[in-house]
Order: C-alpha cells, then sequence, then structure tokens
C-alpha cells in the first residue's frame, strides 16, 4: 500500500479555463479599460458564473494584474518576436514596427493596441498595477532602442543620433497611427507612420 503523500496537481481543464477568462479580459480591457473589468462583469461577459471566477481571481487588482500579463505575452508573440527574428539593425528595427501595425490590422485586440488603450487609463493611479504597464512599456521601447543602436553599430543610421529619442519618434509614429486606426480602421493611418518611419530611419531594407 502506497503511503506516500499525493501532491496535489492543477487541473489541466482549470488552467484552460483561467487562460480563456485572461485572454477574454484582455481583449475586453482595450474596449472598456482595465478599471471596467470587474469579475462580475467579466463572468457575464464570458458566460460564467461569479463563484467560478473568484475560483480563480480572489479580487479586482489581482485580475488586472494577470489580465496584464496575458496581453504582455501576446504582445510579445504578435509583435516582438516575429521582429527579433528580423537581422539585428534597421531590418530589425522596421520588423518591429511592421509588426507592430500588422498587429493592428489582424485585429488582436479590438481596441488597437492593449498597452496604448490602458496606459491612457491609468497613468495617473499609481500602484501595482501601473507599475507593471510601466514596466511592460519600458520593455518595448527598450527593444525598439536596441534596434536603433544596433543600426548606429553597422553603420545603417547616424550614430550621432540620441537613440532614444529615434526611438521615442518611432514609437510615437506607432502610436498615433493607433490611435488613428482605433477611430477609422483603414490602410491610411498605418502607411503614414510608414512613411514616417521612413523619413526618421531610412527605407526598409528589400525583401
Amino acid at each position: 500500500m502506497n503511503t506516500q503523500p499525493t501532491t496535489r496537481r492543477p487541473r489541466a481543464d482549470g488552467k484552460r479555463s483561467r487562460h480563456a477568462i485572461l485572454d477574454a479580459a484582455a481583449r475586453l480591457a482595450t474596449v472598456e479599460g482595465l478599471n471596467g473589468l470587474s469579475i462580475g462583469g467579466l463572468a457575464e461577459h464570458i458566460g460564467m458564473s461569479k463563484s467560478g471566477l473568484y475560483a480563480h481571481f480572489k479580487s479586482k487588482e489581482e485580475l488586472q494584474l494577470a489580465t496584464i500579463d496575458t496581453a504582455a505575452g501576446l504582445f510579445s508573440a504578435e509583435v516582438v518576436e516575429p521582429g527579433r527574428a528580423a537581422p539585428a539593425g534597421r531590418a530589425r528595427l522596421w520588423a518591429l514596427s511592421n509588426e507592430f501595425l500588422a498587429h493592428l490590422e489582424r485585429g488582436v485586440f479590438p481596441g488597437g493596441c492593449f498597452f496604448a488603450s490602458v496606459a491612457a487609463e491609468i497613468d495617473t493611479r499609481p500602484g501595482r498595477v501601473r507599475d507593471r504597464i510601466i514596466e511592460f512599456i519600458e520593455s518595448w521601447v527598450g527593444e525598439l532602442i536596441q534596434a536603433v543602436e544596433d543600426a548606429q553599430r553597422l553603420g545603417e543610421i547616424d550614430a550621432t543620433e540620441g537613440a532614444g529619442q529615434l526611438a521615442f519618434e518611432v514609437n510615437a509614429m506607432l502610436l498615433m497611427a493607433n490611435a488613428a486606426y482605433v477611430m477609422d480602421p483603414g490602410p491610411d493611418p498605418l502607411d503614414r507612420a510608414r512613411r514616417g518611419i521612413e523619413r526618421l530611419i531610412g527605407p526598409a531594407p528589400a525583401g
């Protein structure tokens, strides 16, 4: 007879349920805002009982933090990882920019870029939720800065230009395209962003 204690493992269906909840929450937050997320409202949106949702998240803040982490994973998979696949330098800077614009076109989040949406809502409210959003935005801008620095090292972009400033300006183009695209989906704001980025860093590499 086995007298060894057994270790309870999270049930697979529980993990799948949590993933489905957070996926829905990340998309809903771009439309209704992070503060618009409530356990009751989200439960109704996905057709789940409040008690069932409480089994996964004990507070609104816990739900918000988990939603941010899920959105970060989606953004990384849809934008950052494909962008990193390009060669270091200007090609990668262009790839990151184009993948950002492409994720808007694909409607990964119905309200546009998740982090642009929630940053505008949370920026004056200190706390763990704001800190988590800032942390991710800084990591994204860091990707752009690294790509600029690599391009400068390779002689593809003028090394006298401040890498942080160039990355800021590229990101500003992307954020403006996001805002315009959310209000009026169509190719024009995305094309304008690409033309603006070309003026800043030169044409995208062929191929």
